[in-house]
């Protein structure tokens, strides 16, 4: 049974850095791990795309023989691939039981209201992958209240409308200490507790929003968002191993890869990992290590980089030293070399 994950979110949230940074990541936990672009107008990938949306239709043909603009372009390619399923199956399975990234284009429509998409996730259910939705959004929008409600409601409009189990993601985390202090620590944020307490700052940061139908509906839409109670965010700085183990973690637990997947040994080390804890980190963990002390965090982080990378230069040294010890013993056999598999021992004479 293959597993997948469907990496969605709007632009410049992150998508196609995620899936090159999940990849190599997955390959050095040992797991193979293959990208596929569904973004007609991703033509400078990071990454090898084991199967390019683009080799089916490009945003570029639709834009000039159907007279489409951008986002217009992006969704009817995507109904093509809805309408072309058996090509798209047709290489999947190729892949055999691979680990899938699927990389979407950002547009929001195709997540919020629009079939297309949907559909072709929903047909990947029935080829027998388990999916799991990561909807990743730049931590940029804490750093202001409306932002933050806004993206609030979008989290909560992609679950309702996709339909499947999906982990949102705050990317970028490591960037958070250039902007201005937040009001709360980042738990607040992750957890999505009580809102009532950002409205004051939703009213700081315009009047309008303090006045009239303004104050009424900031206040409908934060107890819209707490009745549901499904949005919640996880972290992640992509450059960052632990961080990536964490998120990595995440979605095995909510797509059941810890319960038993197809990867044999790989898969064995990975669920011997997560027996053991590994992968779990903290939110206040990363207010520390993100915001309030990052400086420290990345000076401690250099240092043990250069002492493991002396530890390494003096292991070299000393094989290197080895074999040379052992060549100048061997300096009195001149050419006569004896192969392994002989059983001719070879007796050194003693220097009168």
């Amino acid at each position: 049974m293959p597993f997948a994950q469907l990496v969605i979110g709007p632009p410049g949230a992150g998508k196609s850095t995620y899936c090159n940074g999940m990849q190599q990541f997955m390959g050095a936990v040992g797991r193979k791990a293959s990208i596929v672009n569904l973004d007609p107008a991703n033509d400078l990938t990071s990454y090898d795309p084991a199967i390019d949306v683009r080799a089916l239709i490009t945003l570029e043909d639709i834009m000039n023989n159907d007279e489409l603009g951008p986002n217009g372009s992006v969704l009817y390619a995507l109904e093509e691939v809805e309408h072309n399923l058996d090509w798209f199956k047709e290489r999947l399975q190729k892949l055999g039981e691979d680990y899938v990234l699927f990389d979407c284009p950002g547009q929001v429509e195709l997540f919020t209201h629009h079939d297309s998409l949907r559909k072709i996730f929903f047909a990947l259910q029935k080829m027998g992958y388990r999916l799991v939705v990561v909807n990743l959004i730049d931590s940029y929008a804490l750093t202001l209240p409306s932002l933050y409600i806004s993206t609030l409601l979008l989290s909560l409009r992609t679950m309702l409308q996709m339909d499947l189990t999906q982990i949102n993601v705050l990317t970028k985390i490591d960037n958070l200490h250039k902007y201005p202090d937040l009001p709360f620590n980042l738990d607040y944020y992750t957890e999505v507790q009580d809102l009532d307490y950002l409205l004051p700052s939703l009213e700081k940061e315009s009047p309008m929003f303090a006045t009239g139908k303004f104050e009424a509906l900031n206040k409908a839409v934060c107890q819209l968002i707490e009745d549901f109670g499904l949005v919640g965010y996880e972290t992640l700085a992509v450059e960052d191993k632990k961080s990536m183990m964490a998120l990595l973690r995440t979605i095995d637990r909510a797509g059941g890869y810890v319960f038993g997947g197809a990867e044999g040994a790989g898969d064995n080390v990975w669920q011997t990992a997560v027996r053991q804890g590994m992968g779990q980190i903290d939110v206040r963990d990363i207010q520390d290590r993100w915001i309030d002390n990052k400086e420290y965090w990345d000076q401690r982080e250099q240092e043990e980089w250069e002492e493991e990378q002396k530890k390494r230069e003096a292991d070299f040294d000393r094989n290197a030293a080895a074999q040379g010890a052992m060549a100048m013993d061997d300096d009195d056999l001149g050419d006569f070399n004896v192969p392994q598999d002989s059983s001719v021992k070879v007796r050194r004479s003693k220097p009168s």
